[in-house]
């Protein structure tokens, strides 16, 4: 049963732990999880640990308590500890001190509906003899994550069976666990959270605009206009991609027109498909903050530095623009695209554990340091999104990153033609939105 049960913690854990990143258990009481990780590490905060339990680790996993912060870990694990702890909070209030800013913490805990199961699994020896204290419903344990400094970013709930039964522990927990009902029986809770500092000084980062761009001659001049100074030392990047109208020219002369003004960079995209303009226009950048705008402008340039403000104040580390909060204007988006992006919305909310309203917006910003994070370990998805937009919701996901969406009023286009096809494109956001479900929450 324990080598089973790890195995899945393991799997579950690893979606997010990538094998670059450095992760610390604190108290482990078994070797088996993050023993296994590549740069898995140990450490106890009690010289009094009994030294049977040290003795089980590898003396070159073992890293002394007040070495961790030096480190700064990407992940601080703590596994099952709050059923024993007589004081939680405290323990909290030490793991915060070990984390840097971009430190997350996983906190895993078990469902109070299986303490009877848990008593008689250790009466009969399947499981260690522990005085199990504390059974803690999610809102206690969100609050006192919240007391020190955390902020709860997801929530998953996973293993119906923990021990193995051939062929039907391996359906039933990663078909059926996942599931809506079923997951509130589940044994396993895993809670991820960030730090989170109040009032601290805030940089003043500058900001990469990048504007993919095809057949949007009529926009380029109005978007170099219109938009907004944010940061110190902003700059925008244009990516025309297989234009048949003269937006080309129009990228071009806007350069000649407003480059001594404020930094313009331009080129044409290698491939098709605003993803592969947006990968383009990342390349390129040098900022620290890396924001999408569409051509079109029915995102409106002047509601950009919503986004930068979210993301320079720490709201948020993923920020995702929101088209169906505020009115639209008439013709701004047709009734079956408002369907499919209510749809869309609910069932990859489902698939990456935090909350998206309306995936489908345009305008993203993410730092460019996660990007580049979120670009290293790019396979895990594949590279088949035609858009952008999803290669980043699941690299953002996956890196635990807290996602925060601003409201935004959705235009009319004013220029041009929409580059979307209503129902290949729906086809192609199904197929990925199933692949995303297979490689995140149907693990």
């Amino acid at each position: 049963m324990k080598d089973y049960f790890y195995s899945l913690l393991r799997k579950y854990i690893g979606l997010f732990v990538l094998s670059q990143n450095s992760v610390v258990e604190i108290d482990p009481t078994t070797p088996l999880l993050v023993g296994k990780f590549p740069q898995g590490k140990v450490a106890f905060r009690s010289s009094a640990q009994p030294a049977e339990s040290v003795n089980e680790f590898d003396e070159h996993k073992v890293v002394k308590i007040e070495n961790v912060a030096d480190n700064k870990p990407d992940y601080l694990i703590i596994s099952g500890l709050i059923h024993y702890e007589r004081d939680i909070q405290s323990m909290l209030a030490q793991a915060r001190a070990l984390c840097s800013q971009e430190t997350r913490l996983v906190l895993t805990y078990y469902s109070s509906m299986w303490r009877p199961l848990a008593t008689l699994a250790s009466k009969l020896g399947l499981r260690r003899r522990v005085p199990e204290s504390n059974w803690l419903a999610h809102e206690d344990v969100q609050n006192l994550l919240t007391l020190e400094d955390f902020e709860l970013i997801r929530l998953d709930q996973k293993v119906l069976i923990p021990v193995y039964i051939p062929l039907i522990s391996g359906f039933v927990n990663r078909c059926l666990a996942p599931l809506p009902l079923l997951r509130t029986l589940c044994l396993l809770n895993i809670a991820i959270a960030r730090p989170i500092s109040y009032g601290a000084s805030k940089a003043e980062p500058s900001v990469s605009i990048v504007v993919p761009a095809r057949n949007e001659a009529g926009n380029i001049e109005d978007i170099v206009k219109r938009l907004p100074v944010m940061g110190p030392d902003d700059e925008l990047i244009f990516i025309e991609g297989n234009s048949t109208d003269a937006t080309w020219k129009a990228i071009q002369e806007v350069q000649q027109r407003y480059g001594g003004e404020r930094t313009i960079l331009i080129d044409q995209q290698d491939g098709k498909g605003k993803g592969d303009a947006v990968r383009k226009g990342f390349s390129l950048a040098t900022k620290d903050v890396l924001m999408i705008l569409d051509a079109d402008m029915t995102v409106p340039p002047e509601d950009l530095p919503k986004f930068y403000n979210a993301i320079k104040d720490g709201k948020g580390e993923f920020i995702n623009g929101t088209r169906l909060v505020y009115p639209m204007e008439k013709e701004a988006m047709r009734f079956f695209n408002l369907l499919g992006n209510k749809f869309f919305a609910l069932a990859f909310s489902f698939v990456l554990g935090q909350r998206y309203k309306d995936t489908l917006c345009g305008t993203k910003v993410i730092s460019r340091s996660n990007y580049l994070k979120l670009q290293a370990n790019r396979s895990y998805f594949g590279d088949f999104d035609p858009f952008g937009d999803f290669d980043l919701i699941f690299g953002a996901a996956r890196m635990g990153l807290k996602i925060v969406e601003v409201p935004i009023s959705y235009r009319e286009r004013l220029y041009g033609e929409t580059n979307i096809s209503r129902w290949r494109h729906g086809a192609i956001l199904l197929a990925m939105l199933v692949f995303a479900a297979r490689r995140i929450k149907f693990l």
